[in-house]
């Protein structure tokens, strides 16, 4: 059965096999994703996942806290590590974002329930035939997007949510004809 067309060549492939649409409700798994959909703006996604270890390691393992107390020092370094991508706003809202992320883990007790509460802690398993008929965004990931913001997160607009959503599970993008498609109805990292 083939693959969804996107995920054609590596990196992308062996992405989708493993990870694309697989329920996620570990914190920092989420929060990864939610920065690395945010840097991807503008850029493909084969640029994202070949500096996906540059990010892990540039934002401490993806560890919330530690990322929170990062400092300008710490942005002037970033900017420099050619490991990630280099845009200024970019790791700067990363930054932001994490200690967003904690008042939101503080009101909601998890960075996973305030997230998958858009989708009321169920994905949403969509029934698609081809790529054209794949939204870039839905009226959850408008929602998504104006809460975020609201809640003082940066890179996060529509679009950009619903690749997260995707990304982690939430909704079943996979093509209908793609293996990955049933697979990922049955699993959970």
């Amino acid at each position: 059965m083939p693959i969804c067309p996107w995920a054609a060549n590596e990196p992308e492939t062996t992405y989708h096999d493993t990870e694309w649409g697989v329920p996620v409700h570990d914190g920092r798994v989420l929060f990864e994703f939610i920065t690395l959909e945010g840097a991807q703006a503008g850029l493909s996604w084969s640029t994202i996942l070949n500096k996906r270890e540059g990010y892990r390691k540039a934002f401490c393992g993806w560890d919330i806290d530690k990322i929170a107390r990062l400092n300008a020092r710490s942005v002037e370094r970033l900017v420099s590590d050619p490991s990630i991508v280099r845009h200024r706003g970019k790791i700067e809202s990363t930054i932001g974002n994490a200690k967003a992320a904690l008042k939101v883990i503080e009101t909601h007790g998890s960075l996973d329930a305030y997230l998958w509460r858009f989708v009321d802690g169920e994905p949403v398993i969509n029934r698609f035939k081809a790529m054209k008929d794949v939204p870039a965004k839905t009226a959850v990931s408008d929602a998504m997007s104006k809460q975020l913001k609201k809640d003082g997160f940066r890179f996060v607009g529509s679009t950009i949510c619903y690749a997260f959503m995707q990304a982690v599970g939430m909704v079943n993008d996979h093509l209908i004809s793609c293996p990955r498609w049933e697979a990922c109805q049955c699993v959970e990292s």
